[in-house]
């Protein structure tokens, strides 16, 4: 799925944003959903307001679950206090992502350190158990700060008297499942936790001969299509593996991973990963595919989980390396970087979603191969931030970014580095390195890091590296540098990454398995992942009509000669290949066949 891309002069942005008022009023949301906006005024500033969102997410006879969102809209915030009382008997039980206390009838919920500065327009949320006998209405006011906004809202004639699942048979006075957290987010989410197992592929891999020896390690979920959510031809949807994440969970801590890949006019420089939504529909993109996965991530039921996001791959560095102005640009492209669509598709998915208090959200950042030169690496970590910062969002939505997801590039190039040289000739120069500032995925995933850092993004930024396909081991994996006879025959003979060029993606020829997946592996790097799982296809090597919007690339032909974007080298890709996310078996025996480590 990732590609590459040649150079052209270097450029950097900068953007910054301001925006003034004063918040001072507060919107209610009935049990149901619904929302409304209050504003005030307050004598001698200017009109101001800030929206609440107050939903019942989870009800029994005796108890309930809440989810409160607080939106901005007012002068930035460093930290926040929202109160209000209850007209019944409601008692908070137990809280998550706030320090909630009662007095009475009345509830305090204070910002804790990581989400108390709240930019205008930012978002946070935190959510809380409670008992309740008789009725449990919705409370009639909120006072943010102090201020105090008198909004009428009606609840429901008829409040829910089950919870949207099977009720409980006997009304727990705790969380359905495991506490959610009560204090701050991981560091790394990763650290002290078990990782969720994809029940369908383990089995397909099971199914493989070899597989049992691989088909127990987590890989990503992929929810590459709006019926993804609920589940396609019969299989799992996210309730489903999130439920089932619930029994590998026992009494530790699990991460389930979850790819979020369904942007308007998605993957505009390829065609086997293109998408469901046409480049102008990001309100569908918003409404029936990012709300509908925050809806069901913020059940109270899977509090106790970590949610690892991925947002979005292979979509943003392609308005950096595949636009007007650059060898590799394309039409789509030039059409998506125009109507801003994914930019506002990351902002408004990473709003949402870290919103919720056990979301960690990793944005994707291509892979050396794409970004490393240097007039890719320094424009992608300015646009990132700026998706970052867009539909509300702000950096500290974003847990941390994913390189090499779905790609090949190795991890560590041990017989070379971009230091050296044969003969005067720098390995830069060489034709497979060709002016790349990077050799590898942890140098190149360290280096984002700290640019990233450098521009605004949280200290604590962790990186995620997919190590799924990048083991390059088997017989052709090289023991020793290349002769130095020229710097093309050093690089060339010592490089553990055989594709042909680096630029190729798709289905690749020689690959094996990499790194297993492992929490810490190197600094900065909150883990090795196979986010993509190992067996399902890059895309189809012939074109195959289908009604999920993929089309045909010749990239993944392997008869193919290339393009400007694999400096018109074979695809290197195998042949019989079915399309993009289906078993590809002949592909799984190869990744096995070639382990590195050896399996």
């Amino acid at each position: 799925m990732s590609r590459t891309t040649t150079r052209t002069t270097p450029r950097t942005t900068s953007r910054t944003t301001g925006r003034t008022a004063l918040l001072a009023a507060i919107g209610l949301i009935t049990a149901t959903g619904a929302t409304a906006t209050v504003m005030t005024t307050t004598a001698g500033a200017a009109a101001a307001g800030c929206k609440v969102e107050y939903q019942v997410t989870n009800q029994w006879n005796t108890g309930f679950g809440a989810n409160v969102v607080v939106t901005n809209t007012g002068d930035p915030l460093s930290a926040w206090t929202l109160e209000w009382s209850y007209a019944g008997d409601q008692k908070v039980t137990q809280g998550w992502n706030a320090t909630i206390t009662q007095s009475g009838a009345a509830v305090t919920a204070k910002s804790l350190s990581y989400n108390g500065s709240l930019a205008t327009g930012g978002s946070t949320s935190f959510g809380f158990n409670g008992s309740y006998s008789g009725t449990n209405a919705v409370p009639a006011t909120f006072t943010l700060n102090g201020v105090t906004c008198n909004g009428a809202t009606q609840p429901p004639t008829t409040p829910p008297t089950t919870p949207p699942t099977t009720p409980p048979t006997t009304p727990p006075t705790t969380p359905p499942t495991t506490p959610p957290p009560t204090g701050t987010k991981a560091d790394n989410p990763y650290a002290g936790a078990k990782v969720y197992v994809n029940p369908e592929w383990s089995a397909k891999a099971a199914a493989e001969p070899g597989g049992t020896k691989v088909s127990n390690q987590p890989t990503g979920v992929w929810l590459d299509r709006t019926a993804a959510i609920a589940g396609v031809n019969g299989g799992m949807g996210l309730r489903d593996h999130l439920d089932r994440a619930l029994v590998q969970k026992g009494s530790g801590e699990l991460v389930v991973q979850l790819v979020i890949y369904n942007l308007p006019g998605r993957d505009c420089a390829a065609l086997a990963s293109n998408g469901e939504l046409g480049p102008t529909e990001i309100d569908r993109y918003k409404t029936q595919y990012i709300d509908p996965i925050a809806a069901i991530l913020a059940d109270p039921k899977y509090a106790g989980l970590r949610i690892v996001t991925t947002v979005e791959i292979d979509s943003l560095p392609n308005l950096v390396t595949n636009v007007s102005g650059r060898p590799t640009a394309t039409a789509n492209c030039d059409v998506m970087k125009a109507n801003g669509n994914y930019i506002k598709g990351v902002g408004y998915a990473l709003n949402k979603l870290g919103s919720l208090a056990n979301v960690y959200n990793y944005v994707d950042a291509g892979h050396h191969g794409w970004l490393g030169w240097d007039d890719n690496f320094g424009p992608s970590a300015e646009l990132f931030k700026q998706a970052a910062t867009a539909e509300g969002s702000t950096v500290s939505k974003v847990h941390g970014f994913i390189v090499n997801t779905a790609n090949y590039s190795a991890l560590k190039e041990d017989h070379f580095t971009i230091d050296d040289s044969v003969n005067g000739v720098s390995v830069r120069q060489s034709k497979w390195v060709d002016w790349n500032r990077y050799t590898d995925e942890l140098s190149y995933a360290q280096a984002m890091r700290a640019k990233l850092v450098s521009i605004g993004f949280d200290a604590n930024l962790g990186m995620l590296i997919d190590t799924s396909r990048n083991g390059w081991g088997g017989t052709a994996r090289p023991t020793a540098p290349g002769a130095r006879t020229t710097v093309d025959t050093y690089v060339n003979g010592g490089r553990y990454d055989r594709r042909i060029h680096l630029g190729n993606w798709c289905n690749q020829s020689g690959a094996g398995l990499g790194e297993r997946p492992k929490a810490a592996p190197a600094a900065g790097i909150d883990a090795y992942v196979w986010m993509k799982p190992p067996g399902e296809s890059d895309g189809a090597s012939k074109e195959i009509p289908n009604n999920e919007g993929k089309g045909f690339d010749r990239m993944c032909d392997p008869t193919y000669t290339g393009n400007a974007r694999n400096g018109n080298s074979m695809s290197g890709a195998l042949p019989d290949a079915p399309l993009s996310g289906q078993w590809f078996s002949a592909q799984f025996q190869e990744l096995l066949k070639n382990a590195h480590p050896a399996l």
